[in-house]
C-alpha cells in the first residue's frame, strides 16, 4: 500500500528556517551590510565561547577542586555517623579490687539540620517546637539552652551525656527526627574520695584530668567505634539500608602497687592526725622499699574524683562557687595537686640519717665514736657560730648513736665538715635527690638544692641537719628506703601491669634498680641507730609492741611567701620491721597547731599505720616478757623524762602509751629542757596516764 506525501514536517522546517533565510538576503546586500553582519557572527559567537570556557572553568572548581567539600557534604545527608564510646579501662589495686570502674548510661545526639525537617516553613517550625519541648522535659534543660543546642550550624551536636536507661527509653518512644540515642560509658569510682589524689579523674568526655587517669590516658581510653547508616531526608534509616559498625577498641586496664587495705589504713591515721593537730595539710607515704612500690599515698584535704570541682567540705564548695572562671580553675588545680609528688618541704633532721649513713660508708665515724656537744659549734673557716637546739642545756659526751637519737646539731656540721662538699653533693646526687625519682606520675617537681659552686662552709652545714634544701616527699622516702634495702636505691613505681579486658597481661613493668648507694653494713648500722630512736628516744609513738621499729622524727620551720611565719613542717620517717624492713613511711604534717614537734605530731600518726599494717601483712609479733606483762595488766612503766627535751621526752612518754601534762602551762611553742617529772621514773601506772613535765 502506498503512503500518501505530507508536507507538513516540510513546511514547518520552512517555517523555522525563515529567519536565516530573511538573513541569508539581507546579507547579499550592500557589501557594507555584509560586513557589519560578519562582525557581529564573530562578536557573538566570541561572547558565546567565553562564556562556555567560564561555565567549564566553573565546573571544574566544583568537580574538582570542591569536590571534596560537596562529597563530604552528600555523605553527611546521606548518612548517620555516630561515634561508639570505646570502654576505658578499669584501675584495681595490686589484689584485683576495683578503683575506678565504668557505669552504663547513654548520650543523646542531634543533626540539626534534620531536627527541623519539613516540606514547609511551617511544619519545620513545629517539628522544631515539639522536639525542643519533649527533650527539654525529659532532660530537665530550659527550653532556650535546648532551642540553640537544636540550632547550632553544625553537622552533629552532644544534646547531653550521662543520661539514665529510663530517659534514654522515654525519648526513643517520641521518635523524633534527627534525635539519636546512643549507649556510652560514664567513669565512675565506687569508693568516693578514697585514693582520689592517686587516680585523679577524668572530663566528661571520659579523658585522664588528673593524676594517674592522666598519666596513662593513652592507655586507658581505647579508640572509639563508629556505626554508619543510610538515611533519608528525614534523617530516618532506609529500608535498604547496610549499616557499618566500627567496634570500639576497649582500652587496656591497670594494676596498681597500692594496696586498698593499707590505702585505707593510711587515710584513717592521717585523718585522725589532722584532727588531733588541726593543720593544714597531713600527707603520707608507704613503700615497699625492695620493690620502691608505692603501698598508700594520701593527703588531706581529700576531694571526690566522681565530681572533682565540688570540695567536701561544703564551706569551701560555696566559696568556689563565688570565684570567677580563672579563680575557679587555680582552686580545682591546688585541690587535685598530689603533695606528695609535686611539692617540696625542709625534711629538717629526718636529713640527718642521709648525713649519718654517708658518713659511716666513707669512714669518717663509727656508731661509738664519742663527741661533746657544748650547745655550739663555730663552723671552720668562718666567725660563724651555730647552735645546738638544745643551747640551754648541752648534750655534753655523747656517741653517733646518741647524737642521731638526741638530733644533737653540732655531731652533724662535723661529719659534714669531716666530708666535704663534694663529698656531700656526690652522695646527695646517688640518692637521687639532685634529681627527679621518674616516678609514673604527672607533675613531679623538683628538689630545690643550692647550686654547689654557692655553698660555702655555713651552708654545707645547715644542709647536714636539713635545713636550707627543700625536696619532695617521694624523693626523701626514696632515698630512706634504700637504708632498708642493703643501700640499693629503687625507683618508686604506682602500677605495675597493664590488662586488657579478659585479664590477660599486656605489659609488665618490673621493678627498677636505678643504682647501690651504700654497703649493707652501713645499712645494717643504719637500723640499729634507727632502732634507738624510736625505742628509747623521740620517735617513741611509733613503737609498737611486739616489733622492731627503726624512724626519726622532724621539724623544720616552713617559709611561706619568703619568710618564716611561724609555722613547720613536722614529719617521721620509719623501717619496719628494721630487721628485715617491709615497710617504708614518711609522714608530714603542715603547720600543725599547738605542740608542732615531729615526735608528737607525726610519729603517733605512724604508729597508727604500724599498728594496723604490720598484722595486716601478716607480720608475727614477738613480744618481750616486759611487753606481755604490760599486755595483760594494762600496766606501763614511766621512763626517765628528766634532762630531756620536751620534744623528745614526750616522743619517749609516747613510747610507753603515757600522756602528758606540760606544767607550767605555757602559750609559747619554744622548746625547754625537762627539770623534774611525776610519777617519777620506774613507777608503775596505768597506760593512757599523764605524766607531769616540768619546765625551769
Amino acid at each position: 500500500m502506498k503512503h500518501a506525501f505530507n508536507p507538513g514536517p516540510f513546511l514547518l522546517f520552512r517555517a523555522g528556517c525563515r529567519p536565516l533565510l530573511l538573513l541569508e538576503e539581507r546579507m547579499r546586500g550592500t557589501p557594507t551590510a555584509t560586513k557589519q553582519n560578519k562582525k557581529r557572527l564573530v562578536i557573538f559567537f566570541g561572547l558565546v565561547v567565553i562564556l562556555l570556557v567560564v561555565l567549564l572553568f566553573r565546573l571544574g572548581w566544583y568537580q574538582i577542586i570542591r569536590s571534596e567539600y560537596f562529597s563530604t557534604l552528600a555523605v553527611e545527608q546521606q548518612t548517620q555517623d555516630t561515634p561508639v564510646s570505646a570502654q576505658r579501662g578499669v584501675i584495681y589495686d595490686r589484689n584485683g579490687k576495683e578503683l575506678a570502674v565504668n557505669t552504663v548510661s547513654y548520650t543523646i545526639w542531634a543533626w540539626p539540620k534534620n531536627v527541623a525537617s519539613g516540606k514547609t516553613d511551617d511544619a519545620k517550625a513545629e517539628r522544631l517546637s515539639k522536639t525542643v519541648t519533649t527533650l527539654s522535659e525529659l532532660l530537665e534543660v530550659d527550653e532556650l539552652t535546648m532551642r540553640a543546642t537544636l540550632t547550632q550550624e553544625r553537622s552533629l551536636v552532644k544534646v547531653k551525656k550521662y543520661v539514665d536507661r529510663a530517659t534514654a527509653e522515654a525519648i526513643r518512644q517520641e521518635v523524633l527526627p534527627g534525635i539519636s540515642i546512643v549507649e556510652d560509658v560514664k567513669r565512675s569510682y565506687p569508693m568516693g574520695a578514697f585514693a582520689s589524689h592517686v587516680l585523679g579523674s577524668t572530663t566528661d568526655d571520659n579523658q585522664g584530668l588528673a593524676g594517674l587517669e592522666m598519666w596513662y590516658n593513652s592507655y586507658l581510653s581505647g579508640t572509639a567505634g563508629r556505626w554508619i547508616t543510610s538515611t533519608d531526608g528525614a534523617q530516618q534509616s532506609l529500608a535498604s539500608n547496610q549499616e557499618k559498625y566500627y567496634e570500639a577498641e576497649d582500652g587496656l586496664s591497670l594494676v596498681l602497687t597500692i594496696d586498698e587495705v593499707i590505702q585505707h589504713y593510711t587515710e584513717k591515721a592521717i585523718a585522725r592526725v589532722q584532727t588531733d593537730t588541726q593543720a593544714k595539710r597531713v600527707w603520707c607515704l608507704v613503700m615497699d622499699p625492695k620493690t620502691g612500690d608505692v603501698l598508700a599515698m594520701a593527703q588531706t584535704p581529700e576531694y571526690d574524683p566522681n565530681d572533682p570541682r565540688t570540695p567536701l567540705d561544703a564551706g569551701e564548695a560555696a566559696y568556689v562557687a563565688t570565684l570567677s572562671d580563672a579563680e575557679k580553675m587555680e582552686y580545682w588545680n591546688q585541690m587535685w595537686r598530689n603533695s606528695l609528688v609535686s611539692d617540696v618541704y625542709e625534711p629538717g633532721s629526718t636529713f640527718k640519717l642521709l648525713t649519718t649513713a654517708v658518713a659511716l660508708e666513707e669512714g669518717v665515724t663509727n656508731p661509738s665514736e664519742q663527741f661533746t656537744c657544748t650547745g655550739f659549734h663555730t663552723v671552720a673557716g668562718t666567725n660563724v657560730t651555730l647552735k645546738c637546739w638544745r643551747s640551754y642545756n648541752p648534750h655534753g659526751s655523747e656517741s653517733l648513736t646518741m647524737a642521731v637519737r638526741n638530733s644533737c646539731n653540732p655531731v652533724f656540721i662535723q661529719l659534714a665538715q669531716r666530708l666535704g662538699k663534694s663529698t656531700m653533693y656526690d652522695y646527695m646526687d646517688l640518692f637521687g635527690l639532685t634529681g627527679r625519682t621518674g616516678i609514673d606520675y604527672p607533675g613531679e617537681g623538683y628538689n630545690l638544692l643550692q647550686a654547689e659552686s654557692a655553698v660555702g662552709p655555713v651552708e654545707l652545714a645547715t644542709i647536714s641537719y636539713g635545713q636550707g634544701i627543700a625536696v619532695t616527699p617521694i624523693s626523701m622516702l626514696t632515698a630512706i628506703s634504700s637504708l632498708g634495702n642493703g643501700g640499693y636505691l629503687m625507683q618508686p613505681r604506682l602500677v605495675k601491669e597493664l590488662v586488657d579486658s579478659d585479664g590477660n597481661v599486656v605489659e609488665s613493668y618490673e621493678p627498677v634498680v636505678l643504682r647501690k648507694v651504700l654497703s649493707s653494713e652501713t645499712c645494717e648500722e643504719m637500723q640499729k641507730i634507727m632502732e634507738t630512736v624510736v625505742a628509747d628516744g623521740g620517735a617513741g609513738a611509733a613503737k609498737i609492741a611486739g616489733y622492731r621499729i627503726g624512724g626519726k622524727t622532724g621539724t623544720a620551720d616552713k617559709v611561706e611567701n619568703g619568710a618564716y611565719r611561724g609555722n613547720t613542717y613536722s614529719s617521721t620517717v620509719a623501717l619496719a620491721p628494721i630487721d628485715d624492713p617491709r615497710l617504708a613511711i614518711l609522714l608530714v604534717v603542715d603547720s600543725p597547731q599547738g605542740v608542732k614537734y615531729g615526735s608528737i605530731t607525726a610519729a603517733p600518726g605512724v604508729g597508727y599505720i604500724l599498728q594496723d599494717t604490720l598484722r595486716y601483712l601478716n607480720i608475727q609479733p614477738e613480744y618481750s616478757e616486759e611487753e606481755l606483762t604490760q599486755q595483760a595488766s594494762g600496766m606501763t612503766v614511766v621512763p626517765n623524762v628528766t634532762g630531756e627535751s620536751f620534744s623528745e621526752g614526750i616522743g619517749i612518754l609516747a613510747g610507753a602509751s603515757l600522756k602528758y601534762e606540760a606544767a607550767p602551762a605555757s602559750e609559747s611553742n619554744e622548746d625547754f629542757t625537762i627539770v623534774d617529772q611525776y610519777p617519777k621514773a620506774g613507777e608503775t601506772v596505768k597506760k593512757g596516764t599523764a605524766v607531769y613535765v616540768y619546765r625551769e
